[in-house]
């Protein structure tokens, strides 16, 4: 089971609100800065050590940051970088900035060198799996962490907030599906059921696609957005977007506080742990192909006769592909 948190939503300003004395808090913007542990090639060894050693450089904001990650370093790994600013009180964009005075390029890969440093490196494969497992006991290991993420998803995903993500796609006269990277293809197969029940859709997974898109929505348009984390850039400022256009948003996103949550009206939560901290989500991907699938099957009944019938016309256009 998730360890419970209190859920706020996050503000836009908090920001740019906190680190008085500190600059002006903002993240550099250049890729790649290397601070002053030396390049990223190798920033993400001995993160710890080197967070010690900048700590006597730091002034109050970065010594609260920095004895937090050194005191809950385990915990930061499976934070969001809203809830390691909240617990720091520091602003978001401190959290990134201090990542690149650590030689890194962001919150993520602050996550990734604690992991390596932290946790043994074939848990970067998959959780509890260990080497010299044969192959029944990967299988088993493998569908035991899906079907805990399954259970631990029927705990925290909430009914009422399912059937509003259902009323505002079903008002909408359009709705658009944006995933980045392993959310992708969730959100494509979201968007080939919804077509076949006769809504006006699309899915878009390129994010300059989802940039121009949402910008010229509107009121009339619903959104729903994929993102794991909640915490990927290209996604948030997707979301933010149709937001600030009008749009009525909805995010698939893991149970905790993230960026993306300051623009949703809706929020499905999905609870893959296992994959917070991680380059690549596995579990998270059954979740919320599990979460979507009860979306799209709540928008089919709610009008069931006119589902039936575009799911038969469908079929039976596709027949003719089949031998």
């Amino acid at each position: 089971m998730p360890r419970e948190r209190v859920i706020q939503r996050a503000t836009p300003a908090r920001a740019t609100a906190r680190d008085n004395g500190v600059g002006d808090g903002r993240a550099t913007a250049g890729k790649g800065r290397q601070g002053p542990a030396g390049s990223s090639a190798n920033s993400s060894r001995g993160v710890l050590s080197r967070l010690t050693m900048l700590r006597p450089t730091l002034r109050a904001p970065g010594l609260r940051l920095s004895g937090y990650i050194l005191d809950h370093a385990a915990d930061v790994m499976h934070m969001s970088i809203t809830e390691v600013a909240d617990a720091a009180d520091v602003s978001e964009a401190y959290v990134v900035k201090l990542a690149h005075d650590l030689g890194l390029k962001g919150f993520q890969d602050l996550k990734i060198a604690l992991a390596r440093e932290l946790v043994e490196p074939v848990k970067f494969i998959h959780e509890d799996v260990q080497p010299g497992d044969d192959a029944a006991t990967v299988i088993r290991k493998v569908f035991q962490s899906d079907l805990q993420a399954l259970t631990d998803t029927l705990h925290v995903l909430d009914a009422q907030a399912m059937q509003r993500a259902v009323e505002l796609i079903l008002s909408a006269e359009r709705v658009e599906f944006y995933g980045i990277g392993s959310a992708g293809p969730v959100a494509v197969d979201l968007y080939y059921r919804i077509l076949r029940i006769g809504l006006r859709c699309a899915v878009l997974i390129d994010s300059h696609m989802q940039a121009v898109s949402a910008a010229l929505t509107g009121p009339t348009v619903a959104v729903v957005v994929i993102s794991h984390s909640g915490s990927t850039r290209e996604t948030v400022d997707a979301m933010r977007i149709a937001k600030e256009a009008g749009a009525r948003t909805i995010c698939v996103t893991n149970f905790g506080k993230s960026p993306i949550q300051a623009y949703a009206d809706v929020v499905l939560y999905t609870a893959a742990t296992e994959t917070r901290f991680r380059t690549e989500a596995m579990t998270s991907r059954i979740a919320e192909l599990s979460v979507v699938d009860a979306l799209y099957v709540c928008c089919a009944l709610a009008n069931a006769d006119r589902s039936l019938d575009n799911i038969a016309r469908t079929a039976d256009a596709l027949s003719v592909k089949r031998f």
